[in-house]
């Protein structure tokens, strides 16, 4: 079984290139493939009992408790492509899983175990964060829109500004929903950050160590410790859990471990440890500040905005953004209105600016972020503060940063203007209901602190990824697991959201109807990555002076008519290019985005290429063997095309194994039209490109009839 971060191509790379391997060394095996549609071919109990070993190939957490007792070999998703027989040989000697801890497994077991593998590994804790983050946005989104809808059509304005839902009213009760959202939305992102790192015995430790590092009550504190704390307490947790289980315990009593003896260990001790150590701290840091702040009230106006919108946007509901919003609130009934009126112009800029990113540089964030974007957006109009805590606590050494500048902006305008709030709450909504005094000084603090939290964050973040070479997988993307008794799951577009298909189907070779290939003019090979949509062109007309019918190609070569079926008609005369002049990879995505246009199918060539090459920044599709699979899903396409075009000197396109792309497909595909057939295409694109002799004979067509007359052995 094998896994990459957004689960397409290299899923089904792995699988053919395992399959082939264990069927030439004289092994049966069988492959399950977990993609973002889910698991396909899955292994059933009698597949795994009948099994010498299991190899899981995956770039992401996956869940290995069914092997235990199995010799277990993890590597990266990329070795399972270069160098499946090594694998192959490799597991028959592995460690069996579950004896080194009483059969729970960990996900940081697995990285010892993993060995050397291939492709962009990263650590346990990247990988759990991230999990963490995935599971926790839908509460973020669906608890804060909950809210903010509830506020805007049941929310009655009071004379103060101010906005209540009545008690028992139908908005009331949404609103309630979404308060519930919101409380569980810290608890289940320490929760399966600890899952993450010690599997299933860490998850309750982790969930209820979240709970207690969000209810401040439990520690003497008017504010819990946020998300903050919750990444705190995951991390203690998923540890913890890991280190109990390598207790030597008699036999008798390892079947209870993971259900009851670590669960309850863990979680007592965690949340005492929490309170008593840590929450006191917190409590501490809430009283102090709090004083702090009350000594400052005569200091510059503008100063004191500054602090108090730093101390907003640096944990987003923990005991810093508390202190300044209590402090801020508390003196409204002392008639001081004006240091509400700070934090009120503060509190938005987060969420606000945020969303901004997304929209200002699309590629560098994944679907499912900008997805959360425009979530953030709406919050952001209602004073929602949390709605930027999934970026936050994704890429916390630039999102902090950013949104505490953003904030101190937008604290200092308000404090210099005197802008004043009559009820504790922020945003746009309490200017929009009468609360704020100095209303466009208001807005003008918002508007400038959301923009300069979205460029400072928009610079962090490209200067972060240009350090790390580009991201390997976006920071939205699930940790859905992934596990391989043989092959794997491949790379997708950026939102993750394209998958594996069905079960592996092997495509039937079809004698190609071409005469014997001339030698190759460059052969290659490379490696795994990205691809990403369903890709069709129009069955009518050609490239370079080819109509519909034969006429003389650039090449020289005529074109049968009618043309074989490529793709399912996806892939026709008009869309192959023989000779790619383009001699870098934007130009030739370019080149390849103007092919696609001669179909009458791209309405924006400019906006598909922008389309593509965001899709490189989030990792690169030169999937090795000297195979490319640039893509774009698109609204700049009305239809579904797919182009083909040889390089005879290679593309350099950043492929794992370093060799340059001579062999490239372009697919692209309208946004409504990325669904399982595109990703049925995908697979047998995938599998067909990983034999040896289609690439060489593909390589040796002459001309676009041979060709095509290659290419038509994809079924």
């Amino acid at each position: 079984m094998t896994a990459c971060p957004t689960g397409i191509a290299h899923t089904y790379m792995a699988a053919e290139k395992l399959t082939q391997a264990a069927e030439a060394l004289g092994h049966e095996i069988k492959v399950e493939t977990q993609g973002s549609i889910g698991a396909e071919n899955v292994l059933s109990d009698n597949d795994v009992r009948g099994a010498d070993g299991v190899i899981i190939a995956a770039d992401k957490d996956v869940d290995r408790s069914r092997f235990v007792g199995k010799r277990v070999l993890v590597v990266g998703v990329a070795e399972g492509i270069r160098h499946p027989g090594e694998l192959i040989e490799r597991v028959r000697t592995a460690p069996v899983y579950g004896e080194e801890d009483g059969g729970a497994g960990t996900a940081a077991g697995a990285a010892a175990s993993a060995g050397t593998g291939g492709g962009k590994q990263r650590s346990v804790g990247y990988k759990a964060l991230m999990n963490g983050v995935s599971y926790m946005i839908p509460f973020v989104v669906v608890g804060g829109l909950l809210i903010a809808i509830s506020l805007a059509l049941g929310g009655h304005p009071q004379a103060d500004g101010g906005l209540v839902i009545p008690d028992g009213s139908f908005w009331k009760h949404v609103n309630d929903i979404g308060v519930i959202g919101f409380t569980l939305m810290v608890p289940v992102l320490s929760g399966y950050i600890a899952y993450a790192i010690g599997d299933r015995p860490a998850l309750v430790p982790g969930m209820i160590g979240g709970w207690i590092a969000n209810t401040g009550a439990l520690y003497g504190s008017k504010a819990g410790a946020g998300f903050i704390g919750a990444i705190v307490t995951g991390f203690l947790a998923g540890f913890l859990v890991v280190w109990i289980k390598k207790v030597r315990v008699p036999r008798f009593v390892q079947p209870i471990m993971p259900i009851i003896v670590i669960p309850i260990v863990a979680t007592t001790a965690l949340g005492l440890f929490f309170i008593y150590v840590i929450g006191r701290p917190i409590s501490w840091v809430f009283t102090h500040l709090t004083g702090w702040l009350g000594g400052m009230t005569g200091s510059s106006a503008v100063l004191l905005g500054a602090i108090l919108g730093l101390m907003i946007a640096f944990d987003m509901g923990g005991p810093v953004n508390k202190t300044a919003f209590l402090f801020g609130a508390g003196l409204i009934a002392s008639g001081n209105q004006t240091v509400m009126g700070m934090c009120a112009a503060a509190i938005p800029v987060m969420p606000l600016g945020q969303g901004l990113a997304t929209l200002l540089r699309r590629r560098l964030y994944s679907e499912q972020e900008r997805e959360t974007g425009m979530a953030a957006l709406f919050m952001g109009l209602f004073g929602i503060s949390e709605g930027a805590i999934p970026f936050a606590a994704a890429r916390p050494a630039q999102v902090i940063p950013a949104n505490m500048l953003g904030g101190a902006v937008a604290g200092a305008l308000a404090g210099t203007a005197g802008v004043t709030d009559a009820v504790p709450h922020g945003g746009p909504i309490v200017a929009v209901l009468g609360a704020v005094g100095g209303v466009p000084v208001f807005f003008l603090a918002v508007v400038v602190g959301a923009v300069v939290t979205a460029l400072t964050t928009v610079a962090l973040v490209d200067l972060s990824e240009r350090g790390k070479g580009g991201r390997g997988a976006p920071a939205g993307a699930a940790a859905a697991p992934a596990v391989t008794v043989a092959a794997g799951a491949g790379a997708g577009g950026p939102s993750g959201t394209a998958a594996a298909t069905g079960t592996r189907t092997e495509a039937a070779p079809v004698p190609a109807a071409a005469p014997a290939p001339a030698p190759a003019p460059a052969a290659g090979e490379g490696d795994e990555d990205g691809v990403g949509e369903e890709g069709s062109a129009g069955d009518e007309g050609s490239d370079e002076g080819r109509g519909d019918r034969a006429q003389a190609p650039a090449d020289g070569h005529s074109v049968p008519s009618p043309s074989p079926e490529v793709l399912s008609g996806y892939l026709t005369a008009r869309t192959v290019r023989t000779r790619l002049a383009a001699g870098e990879k934007e130009a030739a995505i370019r080149e390849m985005a103007e092919l696609a246009a001669g179909t009458g199918r791209v309405t924006d060539v400019a906006e598909l290429v922008r389309v593509a090459l965001a899709r490189e920044a989030q990792g690169t599709t030169g999937l090795g063997e000297e195979i490319a699979v640039p893509h774009a899903k698109t609204d700049a396409v009305t239809a579904p095309v797919v182009c083909f075009a040889r390089s005879a000197e290679g593309v350099e396109w950043g492929s794992p194994d370093g060799t340059k792309a001579r062999l490239v497909f372009m697919i692209a595909v309208p946004e409504a039209a990325a669904g399982d057939e595109h990703l049925r295409i995908l697979a047998l694109l995938s599998r067909k490109l990983m034999d040896p002799d289609f690439r060489a004979r593909l390589q040796g067509a002459e001309g676009t009839a041979e060709v095509l007359a290659v290419l038509a052995e994809i079924r």
